[in-house]
């Protein structure tokens, strides 16, 4: 192409380079201008671009049936409150909550019927689940997470009744379920103060934990566990 000098800018998705934009000047080398670079960004192709990324992005961190955060991003923002509470020194809850008997309810009401109850308590957790730093997201199959930073475990028990209330008030009809005649919730609840010789992992485990326990107690039901 007898390309004679370039002009590149970067597009970036969050702090990673996605694309690169490539102006070429073929007739005779030259010094790019800072002024033409910005031209550049601002350019029509430039911001398309960068909608397409901004669109990208939205759809990789998306789970496509409940419209809430998929597991991808749970486990990018998980890491990104983790380190900024290791350096603040403060306290992060995780709630991992699971629908009672969602398989009986699927066997007797259709995946269809499944999906759409996914859907409405996913709507449920994000009207239980105000503050814009929290994060709802699908964790996979009928398992959902909540991710709650500079919160202790009272705090995180009061918004894990908040999540049953809001399942009751949906009433959503489920005659297989051996809790009650409507779907109903269990939930484990983990918080932790990060230290540098811990990973979020170990808060996932501890939230796994409690979620057993809460089943094993009688489900439709909230169950803490407090790491040291």
């Amino acid at each position: 192409m007898q390309v004679r000098a370039k002009l590149v800018v970067p597009i970036f998705q969050g702090d990673r380079l996605w694309r690169l934009l490539v102006a070429h000047h073929c007739s005779a080398p030259r010094d790019w201008q800072p002024w033409e670079s910005q031209l550049l960004q601002q350019s029509e192709l430039y911001q398309q671009l960068q909608r397409a990324n901004q669109k990208l992005e939205n759809i990789v961190m998306i789970d496509e049936l409940t419209q809430i955060a998929n597991r991808r991003c749970f486990d990018h923002r998980l890491n990104c409150v983790w380190q900024y509470l290791l350096r603040e020194k403060g306290f992060i809850s995780l709630l991992l909550c699971d629908i009672d008997y969602f398989k009986q309810y699927n066997n007797i009401y259709g995946h269809a019927a499944g999906d759409n109850c996914l859907r409405l308590i996913a709507q449920a957790f994000k009207q239980s689940v105000k503050r814009s730093r929290d994060l709802v997201a699908r964790y996979g199959g009928e398992e959902f997470v909540v991710i709650l930073p500079n919160t202790a475990s009272d705090g995180a028990f009061y918004v894990a009744q908040e999540i049953h209330q809001a399942l009751e008030q949906l009433n959503i009809p489920h005659r297989a379920s051996a809790v009650k005649q409507h779907v109903t919730l269990s939930i484990g609840i983990a918080t932790v103060i990060p230290t540098s010789n811990m990973l979020p992992l170990d808060l996932i485990e501890a939230a796994d934990q409690a979620l057993y326990q809460a089943k094993a107690n009688g489900r439709d039901r909230s169950y803490i566990n407090r790491l040291s």
